[in-house]
């Protein structure tokens, strides 16, 4: 059964030309295990966090049609949907620590991340000397 949910996934991101798609946040587990392993989703008010790489750029159009697909895939009332190249750096680095839920190309996807932490590390002198000039300024 739940490669049905899983198949259904990869028919979703198919069809809006999504590389990867990741859950995260506080409901990243609870996601994994309804599409991995067919855990039923639990009734909650939170939203649910969802990141994608896209293969092309998404419309506005395109990324309010996912986000309401995926609300209905999942069965809640509201998906934050982030496109992985317009994140923050750090965002980005969260979200691919979260759950892979569907991947185009294992491989593409496991470079993707390493980039992405890389990335993330590589900026971290310059974070750290950023808010040290806001805490500077706000004193």
């Amino acid at each position: 059964m739940h490669m049905l949910y899983k198949q259904q996934l990869a028919d979703l991101c198919r069809q809006f030309s999504i590389e990867i798609l990741y859950a995260f946040g506080s409901r990243g587990r609870e996601a994994g295990r309804f599409v991995l392993e067919n855990q039923p989703m639990l009734t909650s008010d939170s939203d649910l966090d969802i990141g994608v790489l896209p293969a092309r750029s998404l419309s506005a159009r395109e990324k309010a049609e996912l986000t309401l697909l995926l609300e209905d895939f999942f069965g809640v009332n509201r998906v934050d949907l982030i496109v992985l190249p317009e994140a923050d750096p750090f965002l980005a680095a969260n979200i691919v620590r979260g759950e892979r839920l569907y991947e185009r190309d294992v491989y593409l996807a496991d470079e993707y991340e390493l980039f992405v932490l890389r990335r993330a590390g590589d900026l971290i002198p310059l974070e750290r000397e950023r808010l040290a000039l806001i805490e500077e300024r706000l004193k």
